[in-house]
């Protein structure tokens, strides 16, 4: 079957030959019912991953295999409360990942839903109306104003289509099309009714090559947090793997008893595994996704709020997005003598508001505001002759008291060539089009013409362009400010691009996306071009702008057959991926781009290190959005780019997107400070267990112990999701070199309190059982104290300080410790004099603690580790 660009490339009367068909006729219902079979149906296709396989790999991998060991192992000692906790952690784990990856199916379905549902068909010589997924490539189909184009159509009979292609490739005006021309599948007919072939549906047409590249994005997702989150588990398992068998291999060689050791051995490693990491960190990002819930900001994966906080790069779409996605009339230049209002006098007669044209609407709501007293109904159109794609241009005989005259509206030098002008004057009104479309202004000329004998007067020119949203410029600015750099991605043209870039703030480079891949060098060849025509028409000004741009025409073609710089740009660029990186930093607007060069961008950015948002609205956004580490769908968003984003904006603007960062950073640096806390515990308990065993031949608590402490210490840490931290003014991302030599640190300066308190009580002739009830005491009183020293990185007393919640969560739990200590709940009793000295004992090497952990900071700074 051929491809959508090679009909494009051939007459409409060859693809009816190749075809088959007819156009007087169609198919017959039975050779449609052939063909049906032969191409299937005209919908996107997905394979659904069956729920059972869903659920099930919700607990495979190295965390769920964590907890599932866990939880095995207290059933192996019999330790059956802890069975169930540990079992309920591991299902709400499972649950929340479960109910967060059903967003990601949703993409294609929603991309599924967008095709039109109904068609007319010519089949058996008549027009009937069936479901459009029952098109077969051949099928003659009517297309009307309003209507969804079902599939890749050749336009056949008609005058033309007027179509609004924005969501599929991201351009802001409609383009016109007419016989001979392909109009895509999902894109929308604004004006104008025609006959089309159908040459291509379902999965070979364009629209089909957004869908491939969403379904790609989404098998290669995989968030920064999850592979932190596995690094870190990895870490423990080793750890505590490793100083487990250490105590079985040196009670084995002691010929201890086996059966009492391994249990012991058993429940150290069930306490050591951090069960309730995945869970913690789940709560504190839905924590955060409440919040920009208050926002109005949608979030529809959890880990998006992680990798928002690292987000250094972000890729905005503009129709829509960054502007307004409705054109407006920018400064108006008058000719002659005349005036504003004269000029849109004539422009409003030479349209026709029951068209909703969107090119004339402007117009009229310009009127509207500037000259409310403007009187249509004292003129009458007596003939009016619409837009086409040949002229270009409408005009209307008009009646009124000045009597009966013509006027014209339409592209600025199609007017001017139809005026009879002056050498200077034409070449004067050439250079004012020239300069606005310089600027990226769609510019109309309006004329007037009293009699067919008369010469055609042009009143002036109404330039239009889609303005940005009012909050556009102040959210990139922030943007900047969190030491953000934004890109602007658009499917117009260069000259709309840097005019509206320049709008927002956005005066770096700005280039086509084609040249990243080598495909041309336009923009190479457009400057070349112009710089002939200008040095021609000023060496011989008495010639006419047209025979200069006639002698730069030759002069590239001489040019380009001597020496193919495109070739040569493509060979570099494919050799060179890091040039093309580097182009692409460097570059801040980036014109004429396609879906698949807006994932290429993407994908791109996130090679060269990058962590990359997107914003969009469109199904052309929608791989991108797939793809980013953070996809942002703004509030009129296509139903495709809702479920490929993160996160959904159910508000006009942009402004949501600066809270959404802060809120990321806030809630990055809550997970940063209980993964740092968790390890620094892990370490402490483990490591100091092992030790008294393997080394002093000791147990310094028993198995009980191990297991009400452990409940204690991860239970109300759940209270660090609403913590207060300071926002960082760049993005943050884990490193975990950095987080492993803090939490390590700390977890030692643990083991080593713990040591010295423990050969304190050996020297003061402590009972083992009281020794181990006072280690207890110990490890939960200092416990939660290290939350205090890693929740931020400077000295514990500064702020921002902790919020209450998280201070009476880990106060009470140190005092309920504490309880269970002095009046011997399930252990020996020690008192409130030893709690008491055991509370001042903890107190004092919090401080160290401190202390130790800014020396790390500094250490680390120094050598360019830590910023």
């Amino acid at each position: 079957m051929k491809s959508t660009d090679e009909f494009a490339a051939q007459s409409s009367e060859q693809s009816l030959k190749e075809l088959q068909t007819d156009a007087k006729n169609g198919l017959s219902s039975q050779e449609a019912a052939r063909r049906l079979a032969r191409y299937g149906y005209n919908e996107i296709s997905e394979k659904e991953e069956p729920l059972w396989h869903r659920i099930f790999r919700r607990f495979w991998g190295p965390i769920p295999w964590m907890i599932e060991i866990a939880a095995i192992l207290s059933a192996m000692v019999q330790k059956w409360e802890d069975f169930v906790i540990i079992t309920i952690m591991l299902l709400i784990n499972g649950l929340l990942d479960f109910f967060q990856e059903h967003r990601a199916l949703n993409a294609l379905k929603a991309l599924k839903g967008k095709l039109a549902q109904k068609v007319t068909v010519l089949r058996d010589g008549s027009f009937i109306t069936i479901e459009s997924r029952e098109l077969v490539p051949g099928d003659i189909i009517k297309l009307r104003i309003g209507d969804v184009i079902p599939a890749d159509v050749q336009l056949l009979e008609g005058d033309y289509l007027s179509i609004d292609q924005s969501s599929l490739t991201g351009e802001s005006l409609p383009v016109v099309k007419k016989a001979g021309e392909i109009a895509y599948a999902n894109t929308i007919i604004k004006q104008g009714e025609m006959t089309g072939v159908v040459v291509n549906t379902a999965a070979n047409t364009r629209f089909h090559s957004v869908v491939a590249l969403v379904a790609r994005a989404t098998l290669e997702e995989r968030s920064h947090f999850q592979k932190m989150v596995l690094q870190i588990g990895n870490f423990l398992i080793i750890l505590t793997v490793a100083l487990a068998i250490l105590i079985l291999m040196v009670a084995l060689f002691r010929h201890e008893n086996f059966i009492e050791i391994a249990r012991f051995a058993l429940v150290l490693t069930v306490a050591a595994i951090p069960v309730a990491l995945p869970a913690v960190l789940s709560v504190t990002m839905a924590v955060g996704a409440l919040n920009l819930a208050r926002k109005q900001a949608i979030v529809s994966r959890l880990t998006a709020i992680e990798e928002l906080a690292g987000v250094d790069v972000f890729c905005s779409d503009k129709t829509g997005t960054l502007t307004k996605n409705e054109m407006q009339v920018a400064q108006p230049v008058l000719l002659g003598n005349h005036e504003q209002r004269e000029l849109f006098l004539y422009a409003l007669l030479a349209s026709r508001r029951e068209d909703h044209d969107p090119i004339e609407l402007p117009l009229f709501h310009y009127a509207e505001q500037h000259f409310p007293d403007l009187n249509l109904e004292e003129y009458q159109q007596v003939d009016f002759v619409p837009f086409d794609p040949v002229h270009k241009r409408t005009e209307a005989t008009i009646s009124g008291r000045d009597g009966t005259f013509r006027v014209f509206k339409g592209a600025a030098q199609v007017l001017l060539e139809m005026a009879d002008l002056p050498d200077s004057e034409a070449i004067a009104i050439a250079n004012s089009i020239e300069l606005l479309a310089s600027k990226g202004y769609r510019t109309l000329a309006v004329a007037r013409q009293d009699d067919t004998d008369s010469p055609l007067e042009i009143v002036g020119l109404v330039p239009l362009i889609d303005p940005p949203r009012d909050d556009s410029p102040q959210v990139i600015n922030d943007m900047k400010a969190y030491g953000v750099r934004v890109k602007m991605v658009t499917g117009d043209n260069m000259a709309i691009a840097r005019e509206i870039g320049s709008m927002l703030g956005l005066t770096g480079r700005t280039m086509r996306a084609e040249q990243l891949s080598g495909k041309s060098n336009t923009e190479l060849i457009a400057l070349v071009q112009a710089l002939t025509t200008a040095i021609y028409h000023k060496l011989k000004p008495e010639i006419s702008t047209r025979e200069a741009r006639k002698f730069a025409d030759s002069v590239m073609e001489e040019l380009k057959s001597l020496y193919d710089v495109s070739l040569l740009n493509r060979e570099f660029l494919h050799t060179h991926e890091s040039a093309i990186i580097e182009m692409i930093e460097e570059t801040d607007i980036f014109a004429e781009v396609v879906p698949e060069d807006k994932y290429m961008l993407v994908d791109r950015l996130q090679k060269g290190g990058h962590i990359v948002g997107m914003t969009g609205d469109g199904v052309n956004d929608a791989p991108a959005l797939k793809k980013a580490n953070c996809g942002f769908a703004v509030s009129n968003a296509t139903d495709a780019a809702r479920a490929a984003a993160d996160i959904i904006l159910t508000a006009p603007g942009l402004t949501v997107i600066n809270h959404a960062i802060e809120q990321a950073r806030i809630t990055f640096e809550r997970m940063k400070s209980y993964s740092i806390f968790r390890i620094a515990e892990t370490i402490r308990i483990i490591l100091f267990m092992t030790l008294s065993i393997v080394v002093f031949n000791f147990y310094p608590i028993t198995a009980l112990m191990i297991i009400i402490l452990a409940l204690l210490n991860d239970i109300p840490i759940l209270a660090i999701a609403y913590d207060r931290t300071k926002v960082q003014k760049q993005p943050v991302k884990w490193n975990m070199s950095e987080l492993l030599t803090v939490a390590s640190t700390l977890g030692v300066s643990g083991v080593l309190s713990s040591f010295l308190l423990f050969f304190i009580l050996v020297e003061l002739k402590f009972s083992n059982e009281m020794i181990q009830s006072l280690m207890f005491a110990k490890l939960v009183i200092a416990g939660h104290g290290t939350i205090y020293n890693t929740r931020i990185d400077d000295w514990f007393w500064k702020k921002p300080y902790p919020s209450w919640l998280l201070f009476w969560a880990t106060f009470s739990t140190r005092i309920l410790g504490t309880i269970i200590a002095v009046y011997g709940l399930f252990i020996p009793a020690i008192g409130w004099k030893y709690a008491m000295y055991l509370w001042g004992y903890a107190l004092a090497w919090f401080v160290f603690n401190d202390g130790i952990k800014m020396l790390t900071y500094r250490i680390l700074r120094s050598r360019g580790l830590y910023e």
